[in-house]
């Protein structure tokens, strides 16, 4: 649609969007005026109107007008919101750089807005000063203290951990912190509020400081009696409800290890991350999960009135449910986890109190497990510190080989997670976090840290995101911070579930998973008053973010404004060396190997070789002084290897970075990395006719998440005339029951042969550009 230049819209142009009379020639004189006072296509223009002008309940093709109206003459990344430099100065960034700007800017502080590019620029090349100022600022209670924030590593080291080794001998606990009473809250302060899906019209429910102490409490004194070895792994596999947040804390304070299961997969998925984990128990949760078919990250709901405290294993133990309901279909877990072969189960009852499936030999009922430290309820149960380098918690990233990627937190990981919500989410006491996912993703744990390590309430809804339900426990709970990805997003305005809704108590969105949709956001940002989107992208392997937005800089739609704090960003040029670091260009994304949280070992597979080898290495001056990883060449020049991601990303005229997916033959679905491989293996046995398949994620050409296409090549060319839907559905259905039930193939194609490499490889980035360039409405 073309939309016309704010000046020349006419109370007509209003009215023809379905506006009164009267509110048309309303609206039309308060544009009027402000075009007069700021323009009529300026970043201060497009601020005042959305704030002035523009409700929720106004038509949102209105919003378009005006939006598209004001930027027709702007060019590229035209922002959505811009920063008020009074209120800059509150955010816990604009805090601190009142307080230490001249001191570490020197001549170059100004104010926050302007200075805080200068900030970021420090973070990188002053970890020292930056990290313990912000894990000060976080009230971070270490029992043994870091010797230093970062130790470089030495020439001896730099191909085995270019990431150097960040706060060497230190001791802590990240759920005790969480538990922690501080500066930042009470004991009688609420920290989570939660309701169940059904129970829309009750009060919302909560959990004080003190409560949640208690209950967690009771699960690590629960833990220990079941006599497993410290350090060993407890694997949880079930929805983000209060019960898993309290089980997850629990076994981080106990010192064993959360392995992460998201409650979607098979029960194949499932016993692969149990066998690589080597699970020794798994907990199970009897309730009720509420899902449509295009969501990706997981609500779930325990029917019960009252909260009571939820169940873990130790050593390697997996959380899972007994019954999963999407839509009209039931789905269940506890079975999945049975069919995995996992190891003792500890099964939380569903509706009630009272526990009514019958379980396998050696597998324990909820009650029976908490029964056994009854008398310990309300015992201090004293945190086990542990160093920085432990294990917390095991998750797992899909790679290019069909295995998935184990990847181990540390306790470093939750501060690094803490600290991005901290600095770029401006999260801090009194915020209300939501975060619709699930702790079989890093967003779970990323929510329950970023919530609780900055004093602030994380707000759990035990049901579908995509229901009206969930819009009004967003009004009821009084959201500040709403965590999304872009299919949900799509759905509310699809279905327009939030309307007559007021979201007004929402500070800041923040989005990621997938990319994003500009008219899409547009949308959602106007649902809340425009609010800032703050975009957010990053890793499992990275404990959180790599690129971000801020409160503190001008907000695109769709598009990131800002590396995280201490982090440095490189794109590749076509000669795998990086492009200058201020121009426009896009590529595969490298990072800088010194990034606090990021991952330093894998447990099943090399991880230099799959993060640094074969990667150009940086030597601090920016330029071209770049070569191929060679340990001599690299000592030699003092150079450091960059770190691999796997994302394309372009860097715009403007100074923003937009995602265009994963560069190599991992694809983002829904949310969702997954190897091309994996999809593969299950499609090629499908059907005897298949030769052989090549799963590509195709981003639509309007932006949003990757389409799953699979490109076939039929043994017998005269098959290629074959239904190719029937097979779409075929391999839909075993790729589903296979690997994820979440998993939609969008398309089939025939191909005559897969474009390949001399050495055989199949090139899927050929074929992504190929069918990216095909009308979909017409061909596919």
């Amino acid at each position: 649609m073309v939309y016309r230049s704010l000046d020349s819209v006419t109370v007509k142009d209003v009215e023809a969007l379905g506006i009164s009379s009267e509110l048309a020639q309303e609206i039309h004189k308060k544009v009027t005026e402000i075009v007069h006072n700021y323009g009529s296509a300026t970043p201060e223009t497009w601020s005042r109107i959305s704030k002035r002008v523009l409700t929720p309940n106004l038509p949102f093709s209105l919003h378009q007008t005006l939006y598209y109206g004001c930027y027709k003459d702007f060019g590229p990344d035209p922002p959505a919101w811009i920063p008020d430099p009074e209120s800059a100065l509150f955010t816990n960034i604009g805090r601190l750089l009142e307080r230490h700007g001249k001191e570490f800017l020197g001549s170059k502080y100004r104010d926050p807005i302007s200075s805080f590019s200068h900030l970021q620029e420090f973070s990188v090349s002053n970890p020292e000063v930056y990290w313990k100022t912000v894990l000060d600022e976080m009230c971070i209670d270490f029992s043994a203290p870091p010797n230093c924030i970062l130790r470089s590593p030495s020439e001896e080291s730099l191909t085995l951990n270019p990431g150097g080794k960040w706060l060497p001998g230190a001791f802590v606990n990240p759920a005790k912190n969480c538990l922690n009473v501080n500066s930042k809250r009470s004991l009688d302060d609420i920290v989570i509020r939660w309701r169940d899906e059904g129970d829309d019209d009750l009060p919302v429910k909560s959990m004080t400081l003190k409560e949640l102490q208690t209950e967690v409490w009771l699960v690590a004194h629960a833990l220990n009696a079941l006599g497993l070895n410290r350090g060993s792994a407890i694997a949880i596999d079930m929805p983000m409800n209060v019960y898993s947040v309290v089980i997850y804390l629990a076994i981080i304070l106990a010192g064993y290890v959360v392995v992460s299961i998201a409650d979607s997969f098979a029960p194949l998925e499932i016993s692969t991350r149990l066998k690589i984990s080597k699970a020794k128990a798994i907990f199970t949760q009897v309730f009720l999960f509420f899902l449509s078919a295009d969501y990706r990250t997981f609500v779930s709901y325990p029917h019960s009135s009252t909260f009571t405290c939820s169940s873990q294993f130790s050593s390697f133990v997996v959380l899972s449910q007994d019954l999963i309901i999407r839509g009209e279909k039931s789905l269940p877990l506890y079975s999945r986890v049975v069919e995995a072969q996992a190891p003792m189960a500890i099964v939380l009852p569903a509706k009630s109190s009272s526990f009514n499936i019958k379980l396998r030999d050696g597998d324990i009922s909820w009650p029976e497990f908490l029964e056994r430290v009854k008398k310990l309820k309300g015992d201090v149960f004293k945190a086990v510190e542990q160093p920085i380098e432990a294990f917390t918690n095991i998750l797992f990233s899909s790679g290019t080989t069909g295995e998935p990627k184990a990847i181990p937190w540390t306790n470093e990981s939750p501060l690094k997670a803490a600290a991005d919500a901290w600095c770029h989410m401006d999260i801090r006491k009194g915020d209300i976090v939501a975060w619709p996912t699930n702790l079989g993703w890093m967003m779970g744990p990323w929510l329950v840290y970023a919530s609780l390590l900055n004093g602030a309430s994380m707000a759990l809804y035990n049901g579908s995101p995509l229901s009206s339900g969930f819009s009004k426990f967003v009004q009821d709970a009084k959201v500040t911070m709403l965590g999304v990805i872009p299919s949900i997003v799509r759905t509310w305005k699809s279905t327009d579930c939030i309307a007559g809704y007021d979201w007004s108590s929402i500070r800041c969105f923040s989005s990621t998973g997938e990319a994003s949709n500009v008219d899409e956001y547009l949308w959602l940002m106007g649902r809340a008053c425009y609010k800032p989107v703050i975009e957010y992208c990053g890793g499992t392997e990275i404990g959180g973010g790599f690129v971000s937005g801020s409160f503190l800089q001008p907000q695109s739609l769709a598009a990131f404004s800002t590396p995280v704090m201490g982090c440095r960003l490189f794109i590749l040029g076509d000669d795998g060396h990086p492009i200058p670091e201020d121009a426009p260009g896009m590529g595969e994304l490298a990072l800088g190997p010194l990034m606090f949280g990021s991952s330093s070992t894998l447990l099943n597979a090399s991880h230099y070789d799959v993060y640094f080898k074969e990667m150009p290495s940086w030597n601090g001056l920016g330029k071209a002084n770049l070569c191929y990883l060679d340990p001599e060449l690299s000592v030699k020049h003092k150079s450091r290897v960059l770190r691999r991601h796997g994302d394309v990303f372009e860097r715009t005229s403007r100074g923003y970075y937009r995602a265009h997916g994963r560069a190599d033959d991992t694809m983002n679905i829904g949310g969702i990395k997954v190897s091309s491989v994996e999809i593969e293996r299950i499609c090629n046995a499908v059907d005897s006719c298949v030769l052989e398949t090549a799963a590509i994620g195709v981003p639509p050409a309007d932006g949003g998440p990757e389409h799953l296409v699979i490109a076939v090549v039929f043994k017998d060319p005269d098959n290629s005339t074959s239904d190719l839907n029937k097979l779409r559905i075929s391999f839909n259905s075993a790729v589903q029951r296979n690997l994820n039930p979440l998993f939609k193939v969008s398309h089939v194609v025939a191909l005559p042969s897969l474009p390949r490499t001399a050495t055989n490889k199949v090139m899927r980035r050929v074929l992504r550009q190929q069918l990216a360039q095909v009308d979909h409405n017409s061909k596919l």
